[in-house]
């Protein structure tokens, strides 16, 4: 008998704790953080140790900042045997960097994958104090769902690689189309400038059914370097002896507005891989990445000299002042002869970072990175500056893109918008004042509440080409939250109104209908949900003495329905205590069943569904008066 008692108690505990999770489940979607994490530190304690509650439960303090206890709970998820998902990694990092631990932030993010890099110790806050807001990123409108990268700009053109093409051969490695190149527009609208009318490169030649990426184009417009994969004569892959295709550069001429006269350049070789071409301002030497035998890492960077006749000089390492032993690679040289590329293998923030030397103006010149916002904890690579050495292109896979591998414009001003509007009740549209309303970004996080002032209104500066979510709230009314997105235009004011609902209409705490399962009382996750705005009404008024009713539809036997309406009553009654609402103030808790019909459904008359409707609701009425 015992052993049978200890197996109920368990069940009841799991079923408790579970359904505590699917409501806090429901406020973390609506961004009820505070309220979310209640309800998962309940499931913890009922005995919900599973690392989905642990790292929800992390991610709650995590949005609103509270780095701390986000620490405490992905430090407890991270014992368990699933450990935790890269993304968790990642925010645990984060949290960990916000409170100085640095060292231990470093460890995790030598776990996340293709991180196999020397990891050095980062200077964090001189790379995140290295740009200031003067730096505006934006995620361009020609990004697609998968890979978008590899930006190059000659005068009005703006070029790139992109696996877009739906309809090409898949790539296995990635599952994604082969990369072709693309040509877009750039139009100046005097104030913006945007990039329109993508077309695949004006070449029947260039793209092929594999690989084309990474472009570099003369001055005069009239030679493109790029990168393509190893083809043999009748256009299909070539292969190594172990079965690899490497890739290599070609070149090709511009010849009445096409591209043509492709040819492969002599350094390639069939063993190893050459790409991600670019040119020397003066274009006599090109640059690229190699995995060529002796270098000094995983791929390096070389250089050879353009020579007369359409000839070359041999290729030569850049040495060890930029290759390191990880990945060095993504070569860009400036208007002033600033040396630009991606490497894995000096200090970062993480993955790929984006670096800067003036090696070639200066032999001694040391490797910079440079810094947020360009670089982040992930991929961050493809950097192109334009001929004002003040915007200009960068490739990354952080959170947050539109696909797997997006391209950011930078520019050297910030742009902003604001987003103002009022908050009216829902019923009588009358300006609230005193709500709180909560801005939060895209990822979740709440970036910054404000009060309504007396006329109701609030404001907001947001950052252009960003998603943004309103919350408000106040107390005795029910919350609203609405999306808003920016644009690209400076010192845009975007307006967005809130509606709350009143909770309290009457003399009535009135909430959206609950629903109990079929013959059943107990209180699911949804109509506890709901429950949870009568809990607040009744914490924001100590004083408030209330008795709850709960009727039915005329169907079904009338004593049936009068003895399973008291019940789902008394079970709403024993909810309410249970988030220890004193059991005095609720004075009563009575079903009726089907005596107090507020329409004509009576016993053997046809109504519709939502007539039936009206008469099985729940009734929460306030005795008396109350402060």
């Amino acid at each position: 008998m015992k052993t049978k008692i200890t197996f109920l108690i368990l069940i009841f505990s799991f079923s408790y704790s579970f359904s505590q999770k699917r409501v806090a489940d429901k406020f973390f979607k609506n961004y009820a953080y505070i309220k979310a994490a209640e309800f998962y530190e309940k499931a913890v304690k009922r005995g919900d140790s599973s690392s989905y509650t642990l790292t929800k439960l992390a991610d709650c303090y995590y949005n609103n900042s509270n780095s701390s206890k986000a620490n405490k709970w992905y430090a407890i998820a991270a014992k368990k045997d699933e450990g935790l998902s890269n993304e968790s990694k990642y925010k645990y990092a984060q949290s960990l960097r916000s409170v100085g631990e640095y060292k231990k932030a470093e460890e995790w993010l030598k776990k996340l994958p293709d991180n196999s890099s020397e990891i050095l110790n980062v200077d964090y806050e001189k790379l995140k104090s290295l740009n200031n807001d003067s730096i505006k990123i934006t995620n361009l409108n020609v990004n697609t769902k998968n890979s978008d990268f590899a930006p190059y700009v000659h005068k009005q053109k703006f070029m790139f690689a992109s696996t877009k093409n739906e309809k090409g051969k898949i790539y296995e490695w990635n599952n994604e189309p082969y990369l072709d190149l693309y040509e877009a527009t750039i139009i100046d609208y005097g104030k913006s400038k945007s990039i329109e009318n993508v077309i695949p490169l004006t070449s029947s030649k260039i793209n092929t059914g594999f690989h084309e990426s990474s472009i570099a184009i003369t001055n005069d417009g009239k030679t493109m370097y790029f990168t393509r994969n190893n083809l043999n004569k009748r256009n299909k892959l070539d292969y190594d002896k172990e079965g690899t295709s490497h890739l290599k550069i070609f070149k090709a001429t511009l010849v009445n507005s096409e591209w043509t006269n492709i040819e492969e350049l002599p350094f390639n070789d069939e063993v190893y891989s050459n790409g991600h071409p670019a040119l020397s301002p003066d274009n006599k030497t090109l640059y690229f990445t190699s995995n060529k035998p002796g270098g000094f890492g995983l791929t390096d960077i070389y250089k050879v000299a353009i020579l007369p006749n359409n000839t070359y000089g041999p290729p030569v390492n850049m040495g060890e002042n930029i290759n390191t032993s990880g990945r060095d690679m993504f070569p860009f040289v400036s208007n002033d002869y600033t040396f630009y590329f991606s490497s894995d293998g000096y200090e970062n923030l993480g993955l790929l970072d984006i670096y800067k030397s003036s090696l070639l103006k200066n032999n001694s010149a040391e490797v910079k990175n440079i810094g947020a916002p360009f670089n982040s904890g992930y991929d961050d690579f493809a950097f192109f500056m334009n001929e004002d050495n003040k915007t200009g292109y960068f490739s990354s896979n952080r959170p947050g893109g539109k696909g797997k591998d997006d391209i950011y414009s930078f520019q050297s001003y910030e742009c902003k918008q604001t987003i103002k509007g009022k908050v009216y009740d829902n019923k009588t549209n009358e300006v609230l004042a005193n709500a709180l309303v909560e801005f939060i970004g895209e990822d979740g996080k709440v970036i910054n509440k404000i009060t309504t002032t007396i006329e109701g209104s609030f404001e907001f500066e947001a950052e252009c080409n960003k998603k943004y979510t309103l919350r408000g709230t106040k107390i005795d009314y029910k919350d609203d939250l609405k999306n808003v997105e920016t644009t690209n235009i400076h010192h845009k004011i975007i307006e967005q109104d809130l509606f709350l609902t009143p909770l309290i209409i009457d003399k009535e705490i009135v909430i959206a209908p609950i629903f109990f399962d079929f013959d059943k009382w107990n209180i699911r996750p949804d109509a506890a949900f709901e429950l949870e705005y009568v809990v607040k009404v009744l914490n924001n008024h100590p004083d408030m003495i209330i008795k709850i009713e709960s009727h039915t539809d005329s169907r079904g036997g009338d004593l049936y329905n009068e003895t399973l309406s008291d019940k789902r009553a008394k079970s709403t009654r024993d909810y309410i205590i249970s988030r220890n609402i004193e059991k005095q103030r609720i004075e009563s808790a009575i079903g009726y069943g089907e005596k107090q019909l507020v329409n004509k459904c009576r016993n053997y008359i046809p109504c519709t569904e939502e007539e039936h409707q009206e008469n099985r609701r729940s009734k929460f009425i306030i005795l008396n008066d109350y402060k």
